[in-house]
């Protein structure tokens, strides 16, 4: 049974935010690592002035970071003409990290890192890399190099919303149209109140509330401190 190997999986030219697709370039570990530092921090500011111990308010979280040291060796092979461990690794990391070379997504690409049993466990883009070029040949050829990457997680807004099932009506947050709702009962539902139709038309800019097509994505705004006043027809 092979040794599984950590794997860089590489977004595909033609996926979108909303639809990321693989399954093209990826880059293998030589060594797999042996360690992986994941940290993510959640913003919690003070509020209150002249207390010693202030009320802290939830804003929200950061982003995880996952960093990992990735050891790549073209000396210790059985070939003669030893190749640049630069060509042949490190400059495919560093593309990570650039526009250029990624077709129309203007952009860096999401990576997706899979090991073995965990399968894909972080899914983010590379926010830094630092490589160290550790042994030569006499002729200036780097031929060892570790690479220190610091990856950091990515998700678009609208998977993140549905993700967290956010449910208090104090909260915007998103609703899948089902066959046969209307915005009436969708407001029912969710604030309590059918007549509040309105108010979810204009977020989404609905003209005809009758014209719902299954599967549209709707933003519910956050409730407001005045809806206990009557909104009529």
């Amino acid at each position: 049974m092979g040794l599984d190997k950590l794997t860089i999986l590489i977004e595909s030219p033609g996926s979108t935010d909303t639809n990321l697709q693989f399954g093209g370039k990826s880059i293998v570990a030589m060594f797999n690592p042996n360690k992986l530092t994941v940290s993510r921090s959640v913003s919690w500011p003070t509020q209150g002035a002249k207390r010693d111990t202030p009320e802290s308010h939830f804003i929200g979280g950061e982003p995880a970071t996952l960093s990992v040291d990735l050891l790549f060796d073209t000396y210790d092979t059985d070939q003669l003409d030893k190749e640049s461990v630069k060509e042949i690794y490190t400059d495919k990391l560093l593309q990570l990290t650039t526009v250029a070379g990624h077709g129309d997504l203007h952009r860096p690409p999401v990576c997706r890192l899979s090991w073995g049993k965990m399968a894909v466990f972080f899914q983010g883009v590379l926010q830094q890399i630092e490589t160290q070029f550790t042994m030569f040949l006499a002729n200036g050829t780097p031929v060892r190099a570790t690479n220190r990457c610091t990856f950091k997680e990515w998700t678009s807004n609208m998977k993140d919303s549905e993700k967290q099932k956010l449910m208090s009506a104090d909260l915007a947050k998103l609703w899948v149209v089902k066959r046969g709702e209307t915005l009436a009962a969708i407001a029912a539902a969710e604030y309590g109140n059918a007549r509040q139709w309105r108010l979810i038309a204009q977020a989404n800019d609905i003209d005809d509330p009758l014209q719902l097509v299954p599967g549209t994505r709707l933003l519910l705004p956050a409730q407001r401190l005045d809806w206990n006043v009557e909104v009529r027809p």
